[in-house]
């Protein structure tokens, strides 16, 4: 570990409407990764694309990858994703919409069906984790 690289996650503010009720970061920076929190297709807790899986995981990948913008990385720094469905019966849908956006990077990925989400309009919930040799950087070019 270099001197450059912060011992501590940094924790930057982003978009949630929970993140200070629930006392999370939507992404966190760690040395030479950026995790992204859980994403789905909330927008302004509203439920984008009610019903459609695949319109589902785009919205949520959107919004991971618009976190990961504020640090310079795009989708061809992402090393893993995690895909939550609430049915087995979406996975192709949501696959495809995985492949749509990630299909030249082939990052790591699982796919796993659960009981529920906490909204339940949403189908699919998305985490990304994206790798960038040296500390990343916020679009200020400051580290956070």
């Amino acid at each position: 570990m270099t001197d450059e690289t912060p011992t501590t996650a940094a924790r930057p503010s982003e978009r949630s409407p929970y993140e200070d009720q629930y006392g999370f970061s939507r992404a966190v920076v760690a040395g030479d990764f950026v995790l992204v929190a859980g994403c789905t297709a909330l927008d302004d807790s509203d439920a984008a694309a009610e019903g459609d899986p695949y319109e589902q995981t785009l919205a949520a990948f959107r919004t991971a990858l618009g976190a990961l913008d504020r640090y310079g990385l795009t989708a061809a720094d992402v090393v893993r994703t995690r895909m939550y469905l609430t049915h087995v019966r979406d996975r192709d849908e949501v696959g495809r919409a995985h492949k749509e956006i990630f299909d030249g990077v082939r990052p790591v990925t699982t796919m796993v069906v659960v009981q529920g989400l906490t909204d339940s309009r949403m189908m699919v919930e998305v985490e990304v984790e994206a790798h960038r040799p040296g500390p990343a950087r916020t679009s200020e070019g400051t580290q956070p």
